[in-house]
């Protein structure tokens, strides 16, 4: 597999130094694209997998027109206050249609999902009519067409059901076994590893915390950010721990190519001596820095590592675990969506008004850690502190307040931003 992404896909125009978040997803959702594969599956199996091609329907649904209740079916509006019909011999029934043509002026007895036979256009409900002495009475009026489901009234032979790019969930699979169709050609799942890298850091569970050093810290974005790849549906790969070294860092970008499509790490891709991941990108591979005007997550690099033939993407999110989620969000997970063979995702925010008071200053969007509390309004964490972890578990979503300077009070509408939005 071979990344179809250009070397200078990150790069920021000559110059510009600080970059508008809306300017920076732009420039990112034009400049990324699918790098996977794609293959045939099964419909029991296409749950979470995104569709490599457009899907015409081989069949129309319904093939026929047909009928929608127990009833029975004639021809015409029925407008009289009392109708009286002959009924005819037989009837039409799921899987047994009626091999004749209804006489005009005579019902038929006809069950749900059953054909309408030549002659027949209408269907009144069993419960509304009485059966003697071979003849069929109800009260009208009664709309011609009534309880008849029409041939490819939901979709014809030729259509497009389903377009490239759609994650797909359960209820696909029933409107393509509808369509004819017993297997569809989706992406291979998108393959992203996480490594961490710092001579600080410490898996959890590998040393007590008595015995820690005072430089060292548990290593929390690896988990968060491998819980998130999982979450976003695609296959997240533990790369495991990396320590400041060149030559540890070459060799585990270059054994990662071989095992994942792309990569997300965190910290190490600013300018600082110890900032390895940066360096080493820049004088072997290519890297760009950007200055996203947001806050937290201002630092982002987006690299790509040369091994063999292949490109390798390198995600390098801000080492700070509120920063790095934030980043995640709202710029590894639809880029990870375009690469994987998925439609870019925009997340679907609510305005809701605030349950708290701020006053923002201009020259950065800003993303608060928030939560809708009992009366529907967004409740923000009482830190803003990017240190402050517990936030990113005590909230439910983020509020985002625009670039501009803005004054909140209780009551302000403001925009939130589920986390399930990005899933």
């Amino acid at each position: 597999m071979t990344a179809k992404l250009r070397n200078d896909c990150f790069a920021l125009p000559p110059g510009v130094n600080w970059i508008p978040l809306e300017d920076a997803l732009a420039r990112l959702r034009d400049r990324v694209a699918p790098v996977v594969g794609d293959e045939m599956v099964p419909l029991d199996a296409i749950r979470g997998r995104i569709l490599a091609q457009d899907i015409v329907a081989f069949r129309a649904n319904p093939p026929a027109a047909n009928s929608a209740v127990d009833g029975y079916g004639f021809a015409g509006a029925a407008l009289d206050e009392l109708v009286t019909l002959p009924l005819a011999d037989g009837r039409s029934a799921a899987g047994e249609p009626y091999g004749g043509v209804l006489l005009a002026g005579h019902a038929l007895r006809i069950l749900t999902g059953a054909i309408v036979p030549a002659g027949m256009d209408t269907v009144v409900l069993q419960e509304d009519v009485e059966v003697a002495g071979g003849k069929l009475q109800f009260r009208g009026p009664l709309k011609q067409g009534a309880n008849v489901r029409r041939a490819g009234e939901d979709f014809n032979a030729g259509d497009v059901v389903l377009r490239n790019g759609r994650r797909l969930r359960p209820e696909d699979a029933a409107l393509l076994a509808a369509a004819g169709l017993a297997e569809v050609p989706v992406y291979r799942p998108l393959r992203v590893g996480v490594f961490s890298n710092g001579d600080e850091v410490v898996a959890p569970g590998t040393i007590a915390p008595e015995d820690m050093g005072a430089g060292e810290i548990y290593d929390s974005n690896r988990p968060m950010l491998l819980s998130l790849l999982s979450d976003w549906g695609f296959d997240a790969v533990d790369l495991g721990h990396v320590r400041d070294s060149r030559d540890a860092l070459r060799d585990r970008l270059n054994t990662a190519a071989a095992e994942v499509d792309a990569v997300l790490t965190s910290g190490g891709v600013s300018t600082g001596d110890e900032d390895h991941v940066s360096a080493l990108l820049r004088e072997e591979g290519q890297m760009d820095s950007w200055r996203i005007a947001i806050k937290p997550g201002r630092p982002l690099a987006l690299g790509l590592w040369p091994a063999g033939e292949v490109l390798l993407p390198v995600f390098g999110l801000p080492g700070n675990p509120v920063a790095a989620f934030v980043t995640g969000l709202l710029f590894a997970r639809p880029a990870l969506g375009v690469m994987a063979g998925q439609a870019w995702q925009e997340p679907q925010g609510f305005m809701v008004p605030a349950a708290f008071a701020k006053s923002k200053k201009p020259g950065r969007r800003e993303f608060l850690r928030a939560r809708i509390n009992s009366d529907g309004q967004a409740e923000v964490f009482k830190s803003e502190g990017s240190g402050r972890i517990s936030g990113l578990s005590w909230a439910d979503g983020l509020v985002e307040l625009p670039h501009e300077a803005a004054e909140i009070t209780p009551g302000t509408l403001v925009r939130y931003l589920p986390y399930s939005s990005f899933s």
